[in-house]
């Protein structure tokens, strides 16, 4: 898997790892990450096809 670098703001990496460890929702950090990111891709490809741009 490719590894991406990003920047992103301390207090939004401290509101992430809230919800990251044991018995919370996710497992890592970076699963956290690809959970929004496929979230926010099904959104997208959602406005799409309401708008008639996607097949």
């Amino acid at each position: 898997m490719p590894k991406v670098t990003v920047e992103i703001p301390q207090h939004i990496i401290d509101d992430v790892n809230r919800h990251v460890g044991n018995g919370k929702k996710f497992v890592s950090f970076s699963d956290a990450v690809r959970t929004a990111l496929r979230k926010m891709l099904d959104q997208l490809d959602e406005i799409d096809r309401m708008r008639g741009r996607l097949e």
